[in-house]
C-alpha cells in the first residue's frame, strides 16, 4: 500500500477552557496549519523563512496576510507559532489559518505544543 501523497494529522484539545482545534497538513512544497476556537480558518498567513540565512539558530521569518486581519499581534503569534514546525519540517513555508479566542502567551505556548503533538507523525 502506496504512503498518501498529502498527510494530515487533526488534533482537538482545551486551552484555558476554549476548545481549540489543530490541523496540519504536510504538502510536499510548504505546511500547511489550521488553528481554530471557531470552527473557521480565520486570518490567513504566510510564514516564509528567509533563504539568506544559512545558520537555522538565527534563521527569520517574513510573515504577510493573505486573508484577514492584518494587525501586529497577528504577526507575532504567527511568527511564534509556525517558525519550529518551518526548521523542523526542513525549512518549508508555512501557511497558517490562525482564528482564536485567547491568544494570550499562556494559551500560545499550550497551543504551539498541542502542534507539536500534531505534527509529530508527520515530518519527524
Amino acid at each position: 500500500m502506496s504512503e498518501p501523497v498529502i498527510k494530515s494529522r487533526q488534533v482537538q484539545k482545551h486551552v484555558n477552557g476554549i476548545s481549540t482545534e489543530v490541523v496540519c497538513t504536510e504538502f510536499s512544497n510548504y505546511i500547511f496549519i489550521v488553528l481554530t476556537q471557531y470552527g473557521k480558518i480565520g486570518t490567513l498567513i504566510s510564514v516564509i523563512p528567509d533563504s539568506q540565512s544559512k545558520d537555522i539558530s538565527t534563521q527569520s521569518f517574513s510573515t504577510k496576510v493573505l486573508l484577514g486581519k492584518d494587525e501586529p499581534l497577528t504577526h507575532v503569534c504567527a511568527k511564534n507559532l509556525a517558525t519550529f514546525v518551518s526548521q523542523e519540517a526542513g525549512n518549508r513555508p508555512v501557511l497558517l489559518g490562525l482564528a482564536l479566542k485567547d491568544s494570550s502567551i499562556d494559551a500560545i505556548k499550550q497551543i504551539k505544543e498541542i502542534i507539536k503533538s500534531c505534527s509529530n507523525l508527520l515530518w519527524y
